[in-house]
């Protein structure tokens, strides 16, 4: 399409990478809050927020293959962008469980696979600098900072319901510049001999079990974070406060990456995330101090900031330069998706009975275990 406007990679990137993240930071702290508000109960809402984690395990994967097999990498991103940004708004008219349920999954088959198609862009685009990937994704970082804290502030003030609003406003912008994406590389003539298995490399089996492990441990502070600090009593700008504390922490630690993973080993570095983990939820479960609150979400650093870099670029390093975009939507939907999507499940069926602390007691151990497992078996190869 000769006609379309261009942007450089990185100005791309940012810009994507901005709109994304200021998305997540209304999603995240305040989309569950929407539905609490609704009357949905603790079970519900569990499983709306796995709806969307179920999408990222099948659809990422397909979508990547669709675009590795047939090389069609950004019109696939486009079409999957315009197609979300439309379906946004069909909650407008969702107001009861299953009609938030429907909208939610289809919604979820064409937004998913957006942020897999995001990374393996940045990996092209970096290509020898990929060390620096964590500059380019600090401009998500600092969007979902000053959104989430913007957001908490407008929601003291008006209605709730203003998260819908906000989120198409996003996701419009997010479809306009979709088509600036970069052109897809030639294909490289590699036969499927030549092509390793995602499935058949033990390092990454691993890998995965572990990360599957971590964002298991995530659950309670994903899908049930903010709703746990207003029922202990805190208003929605401590809430936004918090959330964009731990994403400060987080661009610390983007902005360094360059730094921080020329220090240690990938698998050093992807394994101290865990203990971090198990740390920051364990904390949580034992009090609720404001300051306590306040310091777990420095952690944030590790369990996200280093881990997020860190597990990129470790996939990237294994996959062949064929399956990159597969690469990173196995590890999105395996991750993001597949321990999302457990993490919602048990937390929203346990959330009533147990409450917040027993679950973020219960998180702390999954992450410990993720690292005990993560440490044996990059151990026994060597990778320490």
């Amino acid at each position: 399409m000769s006609g379309r406007f261009v942007l450089k990679p990185t100005v791309f990137l940012g810009s994507q990478y901005f709109i994304y993240f200021g998305i997540l930071g209304i999603f995240l702290p305040y989309f569950n809050l929407y539905l609490y508000h609704l009357d949905f109960t603790a079970a519900q809402i569990g499983i709306v927020s796995m709806t969307r984690s179920v999408s990222l395990i099948i659809f990422p994967a397909l979508w990547a293959r669709i675009a590795d097999r047939f090389n069609c990498r950004r019109p696939v991103f486009v079409f999957c962008g315009v197609s979300s940004a439309v379906l946004w708004a069909f909650y407008y008219t969702a107001h009861d469980f299953t009609s938030v349920f429907i909208v939610t999954a289809v919604y979820g088959m064409f937004y998913a696979p957006v942020i897999s198609f995001l990374e393996a862009f940045s990996m092209d685009a970096l290509d020898r600098r990929k060390g620096e990937y964590g500059k380019v994704r600090a401009w998500g970082t600092l969007s979902f900072i000053l959104i989430s804290v913007i957001m908490g502030v407008v929601i003291d003030k008006f209605p709730i319901r203003i998260v819908l609003s906000s989120i198409l406003i996003g996701s419009v912008f997010q479809a306009i510049i979709a088509p600036a994406a970069p052109r897809d590389r030639k294909k490289t003539e590699l036969s499927h001999k030549s092509q390793p298995s995602i499935a058949g490399d033990r390092r990454i089996l691993v890998f995965l079990v572990c990360a599957f492990l971590m964002l298991l441990s995530h659950g309670t502070y994903y899908g049930f974070f903010s709703i746990h600090l207003e029922r202990l009593g805190y208003s929605a700008t401590f809430i936004g406060a918090a959330w964009s504390l731990a994403s400060v922490a987080e661009m610390c630690v983007m902005l360094n990456s360059n730094r921080i993973l020329n220090s240690l080993s990938y698998e050093r570095l992807l394994f101290y995330t865990f203990p971090a983990a198990a740390l920051r939820w364990i904390v949580l479960a034992l009090t609720s101090s404001p300051a306590a609150i306040i310091l777990t979400q420095l952690l944030h650093a590790f369990t996200f900031g280093v881990f997020h870099i860190t597990s990129i670029l470790y996939m990237d390093r294994l996959t062949s330069e064929a399956a990159k975009t597969t690469g990173q939507a196995v590890n999105n939907a395996v991750t993001y998706g597949l321990g999302m999507t457990a993490g919602y499940l048990l937390n929203g069926l346990l959330y009533e009975s147990i409450g917040g602390f027993y679950l973020f007691g219960i998180s702390g151990f999954v992450a410990l275990a993720g690292g005990v497992l993560f440490k044996r078996f990059q151990t026994q190869d060597g990778a320490f």
